[in-house]
């Protein structure tokens, strides 16, 4: 069986330990491929390579601004031209359906090509300052960071490697890159891509396993820059490892987003998104709106649909392009189940789904069935903590203040949505939300020219946008005095 290595200073080398895991189809149980597992060692090369690139020999970070663009937009071009082996690679190795794996690799090549236009585009600037000191001109540059550690979750491996990587090269800085154990598989071939596309030896580094080489990047004092997607609870660590040098971060972190229905609302389609919120992707979404809250007067209207049409949806093997595929591995279903097993003992109501699925091609995958809870209150652990499957609880308010405290009770302020047909009473409640993303009328929808990023315990930082590219940029400020002779500060001198 094939085993997959990783890449340090542009050589592909297996793990030092000489460990391997296995890389598991979730539908099946069935073993695809084996992974090589990093050491410390094998990270702290990593690191050094790195270093040495952006550092010593500084290829990738002096390039020119053209030359720099032409590669990201080759990794685009190769990105586009395996886009469906990639997309099958997504799927049995995550679980998602293909056809949102497809989405998903384009994207990734869009957010490649979005970074290499963007940094042909004038940065910087000339601040007015006084003239009592005599002639200061004030210049400000961006600059890269340097050795950026990238650390990416499971659910949307190929996406978050896009996000991260491009803007991080863009930049001209150096990266090691870390990919869920679990999920790799893309990101591997992106690797390869990258390599293809001509990028300097180590400029991009890849290391392969688990918490022990996230624990080094976020400890080590050669790393510049740490960013990290995944749970709130691992963000907190990274943070407490980081601060040793005082790296800087940027972490997208959990969240337990709402999405307020009021009763002016179109209903048919709030449903429909509401389901896009909290069903896509089996629900392995960060910014998932699991908490639903619906105006009391249309509640049972909601209810009825909501409910008709999750039961519709169909579950299977992801590569036949089902609605839902399974989740990712069989210990995040076990979690899942538990949750709803929480619920039904803290009395909330299950009037959908609730349990595993097993019928025909199913029985050996981790499939869950698109569960809805009615009856919720504000204190079960349903409502409170993030589930990352597909669970939504319904809840219900009389009056828009309600609406909003309702929405903002939680620690997270990741995503939130609203839906009404008044775009006045949208826009005040929108405003009221304490979330990073915000949608009116819609959900889930991201675009690269818009930044992504929460409030509150769902993290720092962006990513996406200008936003994006100005995470991996330290901003210089250059006084430059025009005059240069004696200032006459010291008269007795």
């Amino acid at each position: 069986m094939e085993i997959k290595k990783m890449y340090i200073n542009g050589q592909w080398t297996q793990g030092s330990p000489g460990t391997t895991s296995d890389v598991v189809n979730p539908f099946n149980g069935d073993i695809l491929c084996r992974i090589w597992e990093s050491s410390i060692e094998d990270t702290r090369e990593a690191i050094k390579a790195a270093k040495n690139a952006f550092y010593t020999t500084r290829e990738w970070r002096d390039m020119d601004v053209e030359a720099r663009s032409r590669v990201l937009l080759k990794v685009a071009e190769l990105i586009e031209e395996n886009q469906e082996e990639m997309a099958a690679m997504e799927t049995q190795n995550m679980g998602k359906p293909l056809r949102e794996s497809l989405i998903d690799i384009a994207d990734g090549a869009g957010t490649f090509r979005y970074y290499a236009g963007l940094i042909q585009a004038p940065q910087g600037g000339v601040c007015s300052v006084s003239k009592s000191s005599g002639e200061i001109h004030s210049i400000t540059v961006r600059e890269p960071v340097g050795v950026c550690a990238q650390i990416t979750p499971w659910n949307y491996p190929f996406t978050m490697a896009a996000w991260k990587l491009a803007p991080a090269l863009a930049a001209g800085n150096t990266v090691v890159f870390k990919p869920s154990h679990k999920t790799p598989l893309t990101t591997i071939r992106l690797f390869e891509l990258l390599e293809e596309a001509g990028l300097p030896k180590g400029t991009a580094n890849l290391v392969l396993g688990g918490s022990v080489i996230g624990c080094e990047l976020g400890e080590s004092m050669d790393v510049d820059m740490l960013t990290f997607t995944g749970s709130t609870k691992v963000g907190q660590s990274l943070q407490r490892l980081a601060a040793g040098n005082m790296k800087k971060l940027g972490f997208e972190l959990g969240g337990k987003s709402p999405n307020v229905i009021f009763a002016d609302a179109d209903i048919d389609g709030a449903v429909e998104w509401a389901m896009m919120g909290i069903f896509y992707n089996q629900g392995e979404v960060c910014s998932s709106g699991s908490r639903i809250f619906v105006e009391d007067s249309v509640k049972d209207e909601f209810m009825e649909k909501f409910v008709k049409k999750t039961k519709a949806l169909t579950l299977g093997d992801p590569m036949k392009d089902p609605d839902m595929g399974p989740l990712v591995t069989k210990e995040h279903m076990d979690r899942v189940l538990e949750y709803i097993k929480i619920g039904r003992d803290e009395g909330a109501k299950v009037v959908c789904g609730g349990e595993r699925y097993t019928d025909g091609e199913c029985a050996d995958g981790y499939f869950v069935l698109p569960t809805i809870f009615d009856q919720c209150s504000p204190d079960m652990r349903i409502v409170r903590e993030e589930i990352f499957g597909p669970v939504a609880t319904v809840q219900s308010f009389s009056s828009e203040k309600e609406a909003v405290a309702m929405a903002n009770d939680t620690c997270y302020g990741l995503a939130g949505a609203v839906f009404t047909s008044d775009s006045a009473k949208a826009m005040r409640v929108i405003k009221e939300i304490r979330a990073g993303i915000t949608w009116i009328n819609c959900y889930n929808l991201g675009y690269n020219q818009t930044p992504w990023g929460g409030y509150k315990m769902s993290g720092t930082g962006r990513e996406l946008g200008i936003y994006g590219l100005e995470e991996y940029q330290e901003v210089k400020q250059i006084h430059m005095n025009l005059n240069p002779g004696p200032v006459g500060w010291y008269v007795n001198s």
